[in-house]
């Protein structure tokens, strides 16, 4: 059996209002046209989650909602600012169903990513900027069986690709 995760870091965000901590940044204007195009890209290509673990950050959270995507929500302030193990063990307690998308922050989300599968030759993989988002499959039958080095990457994203 195969289950399918997508890892998406958060869109762009603004650094405009200096009084509020990072948890509380919103997303800036690119960040919210990108979040929306990523939304069309997924539901165009059929990558379809049935449920998104999400950070509980204010960007996280706008990005989802952009997304359009009418998914199970489940808002984790454990993946705010989260590393790849933390990840991992998140993921590997969600519910059963056969897509995920994981929304988080960086270093965290592109260490995961580049863990889970043999990062391809793509520098902005490497990079994993704001609103990247992969596609990776895993060869297991249910997220507690998630290992680092097994997932195959179906499909990788960023904004600047779209908008």
């Amino acid at each position: 059996m195969t289950l399918r995760l997508i890892l998406m870091r958060h869109a762009k965000s603004g650094w405009d209002d200096p009084s509020l901590s990072d948890h509380d940044r919103p997303l800036n204007k690119r960040g919210r046209l990108s979040a929306t195009a990523l939304g069309g890209w997924l539901r165009g290509r059929g990558y379809l989650p049935d449920l998104v673990l999400c950070s509980d950050a204010v960007r996280t959270r706008e990005t989802l909602d952009r997304l359009n995507l009418g998914a199970k929500v489940r808002l984790l302030p454990q993946l705010y600012l989260a590393p790849p193990g933390v990840l991992m063990q998140q993921l590997q307690q969600a519910e059963q169903m056969p897509t995920i998308l994981m929304i988080a922050h960086n270093p965290g989300i592109a260490d995961f990513a580049a863990a889970l599968t043999a990062a391809p030759g793509n520098a902005d993989f490497l990079r994993y900027p704001t609103g990247a988002t992969s596609v990776i499959d895993l060869p297991i039958a249910d997220w507690g069986g998630a290992k680092t080095g097994t997932g195959r990457l179906v499909d990788f994203i960023i904004p600047r690709q779209l908008i």
